[in-house]
């Protein structure tokens, strides 16, 4: 993983992708991440200091709001449910679904437990298919 990829802060019994982060360090890559800025409405932006992040809505640790913008490349996104058709289920509000579609040319990987795939997500036609899907047993190509 190199280039822009965009993590993000687990909260609750999402996934911690500390461990691809690291690998995404290594590789040379920038790390950006989700910042909720409205209704709906997320950015993705590069912080570059501890002093840089501030906790958001929902209780959301995020990049305050001078960090530069930055398009990623991956996108890594937190999974409450997924099936093999590469849908998902997020925390709600579409943030996810209206940032991928902002960028179309990123992957879009899925992070989660095993135990959350399913074996039908419902879909709604605003949704974002994933690329792939990657849980503590499998690497799942879409």
């Amino acid at each position: 993983l190199a280039g822009i990829v965009a993590s993000y802060r687990p909260i609750g019994s999402e996934i911690d992708p500390a461990a691809l982060e690291r690998a995404v360090t290594l590789a040379g890559g920038k790390l950006v991440f989700p910042r909720v800025e409205g209704v709906g409405v997320m950015r993705f932006l590069y912080p570059q200091a501890h002093a840089d992040w501030e906790e958001g809505p929902y209780g959301i640790v995020q990049p305050r709001s001078h960090c530069p913008a930055l398009s990623p490349d991956v996108v890594i996104v937190p999974l409450v449910a997924f099936d093999r058709m590469g849908h998902r289920l997020g925390q709600g509000g579409g943030y996810y679904d209206r940032a991928l579609a902002a960028v179309p040319k990123a992957f879009r990987l899925g992070i989660g437990w095993s135990v959350q795939e399913v074996d039908a997500v419902p879909i709604d036609p605003w949704d974002v298919p994933l690329h792939a899907i990657i849980t503590e047993q499998n690497w799942i190509s879409l």
